[in-house]
């Protein structure tokens, strides 16, 4: 059976940017025509991102004051709603990203994955544009709570350098976390399992990391199960940038750790994504 063909829209110019070129040139056009499919899919339903702002924005005020008020966890000088704030941002870019898988499930069963994989882009760059696409969505929800904490004066460390590394690094773990979501959507069948499955994942990577209190406060088994819990490191790099604080590892390390996580995310979506047509 001949795979089915993808109209490409007319007079656009992705076509011959996607399909010239040399393979590295075909990657990069592939993740840039998926990218953009999935921010037209955001500036449809930009009503979306100001809902799912309201997730972290409770966190942050409701959770982080009354903790603040108690002064129930130890967190040296720094305001307790200034140190969780990097922890609700990467928790609610690990929302978007864990739940994203849903789209490839609703994608197979309206047959335009099968659509997309018979089309000659790459699989890696159908997963990296995806990726993108999630932290395209992660990046903008960010940008609001920052200017939110801004407005409300809760003291975060307003550098140009740590915003837009901050930035970065929420963008790289939130692709990660993406295609890791697409691994598991490869795998199951219907989107209500995956949806058990999504919050199996998601709360413990969560409450297992420094995103609401330091490591040191852990017990033994607890430290060692955030110490290979990659969300962890996004943490710690997002809390150096904005805050000034950390979680007693190198900047560099962090930045390492998410971009192996990456790498590892990609090449194992890539290689589970034929699976996730049968």
């Amino acid at each position: 059976m001949s795979a089915p063909s993808v109209a490409w829209p007319a007079g656009s110019a992705e076509r011959p940017a996607v399909l010239a070129g040399n393979a590295f040139g075909r990657l990069l056009g592939g993740v840039a025509a998926t990218a953009q499919a999935e921010l037209r899919k955001l500036r449809h339903d930009h009503v979306d991102v100001f809902t799912r702002s309201a997730q972290p924005l409770l966190w942050l005020f409701v959770f982080g004051t009354a903790l603040h008020n108690t002064h129930a966890i130890a967190v040296g000088n720094v305001d307790y709603r200034a140190y969780i704030t990097p922890g609700v941002m990467a928790q609610a870019a690990l929302f978007i990203a864990i739940f994203f898988g849903l789209a490839v499930i609703w994608e197979r069963d309206v047959g335009q994955l099968q659509r997309l994989l018979a089309t000659p882009l790459p699989r890696t760059a159908i997963v990296l544009g995806k990726a993108a696409g999630s932290g395209v969505r992660a990046l903008v929800q960010a940008a609001l709570l920052l200017v939110v904490v801004a407005a409300t004066g809760i003291g975060l460390r307003w550098t140009v350098l740590g915003v837009v590394g901050a930035l970065v690094m929420l963008v790289l773990a939130t692709g990660a976390f993406a295609c890791m979501s697409m691994l598991i959507a490869a795998a199951v069948r219907t989107r209500e399992r995956f949806m058990g499955i999504g919050q199996l994942v998601m709360m413990p990577l969560f409450f297992a990391s420094s995103a609401l209190y330091p490591l040191s406060i852990m017990p033994g088994w607890l430290h060692v199960v955030a110490r290979i819990n990659p969300l962890t490191y996004e943490v710690q790099g997002l809390r150096q940038m904005l805050v000034g604080v950390g979680g007693g590892g190198e900047l560099w390390l962090d930045f390492l750790v998410v971009l192996g996580f990456l790498a590892a995310m990609v090449a194992a979506a890539t290689r589970a994504y034929p699976r996730a047509i049968l």
